[in-house]
């Protein structure tokens, strides 16, 4: 893979769905639909998932592209894929609270190696250089000029005062006991892919996610924040948290900044 020119394509694509999503987002209304799983889905979701899927297809030929919204025609797998969620944290989208996120990954032999992650509503832009070090991109986000980029890292955690982010409107009581298990300083709320950004930034030292998730959902922000120097594990048994499993679905999990002394899942 020729990183230069992935980093410059997923950056593009990602700027160019989060415009799309901003249009509809700022229309008077929208309409809202339940997937078969009852999870909602909008024409944002669709479009930059076509947008994504094609900008992919076309730049990358010979790379197979999983993207959530066609997930189901994506029953075989690969060393190398890209998997994308055009729209991570719908509902947050849906009641226009902001937290909503455009994910394109790149992942080899099972890990994400590459990513890109933007909150168009929050304007912030997260992703991995070609080296595959983390930065965070501020100014205007022109789409074929890099604007002004800062290095990010994790920060060194203090177990006895440790910042936990955790989920905007997937929070349950067993996630609240784990929490209460460490030290918290403090604790904030993002919804999407942002919590891993938090904590690839500096911003937080811990994020638990007990519930379902996929692929998709976390790759970039895996990517990214491994390229900030942070990990992700199993929530189960703490081992190396893999991608291209059957289903593209996801076990619970872990991430962090090195440092945090990880309780043990029971």
């Amino acid at each position: 893979m020729d990183y230069d020119r992935l980093t410059t394509v997923i950056r593009r694509l990602a700027l160019e769905a989060g415009d799309k999503i901003m249009e509809i987002y700022n229309a008077d209304d929208f309409e809202v639909r339940a997937k078969s799983d009852d999870s909602p889905v909008t024409a944002a979701d669709e479009a930059a998932d076509a947008l994504i899927a094609a900008g992919l297809a076309e730049a990358f030929p010979d790379v197979l592209v999983v993207t959530e919204e066609q997930s189901a025609s994506h029953a075989e797998s690969a060393d190398s894929f890209l998997i994308v969620d055009p729209l991570d944290g719908t509902k947050e989208f849906v009641q226009r609270r902001g937290d909503f996120t455009v994910n394109i990954a790149y992942v080899e032999k099972g890990v994400p190696v590459r990513g890109v992650v933007y909150a168009p509503a929050k304007g912030r832009l997260f992703y991995t250089d070609a080296s595959g070090a983390s930065v965070e991109e501020t100014g205007d986000f022109a789409k074929d000029q890099v604007g002004p980029v800062k290095p990010i890292k994790v920060t060194a955690p203090d177990n006895a005062a440790l910042m936990v982010v955790a989920s905007k409107s997937h929070r349950d009581q067993a996630t609240d006991d784990y929490i209460a298990r460490y030290a918290v300083k403090d604790m904030t709320s993002a919804g999407s892919s942002l919590k891993f950004c938090l904590v690839a930034a500096g911003e937080a030292d811990l994020y638990p996610r007990l519930g379902r998730t996929m692929e998709w959902d976390t790759a970039a922000a895996d990517a990214v924040l491994r390229g900030a120097g942070g990990k992700m594990v199993r929530f189960d048994d703490h081992s190396e948290f893999t991608y291209g499993k059957p289903g593209y679905e996801n076990p619970f999990f872990i991430a962090y900044a090195p440092g945090v002394e990880l309780k043990p899942a029971a």
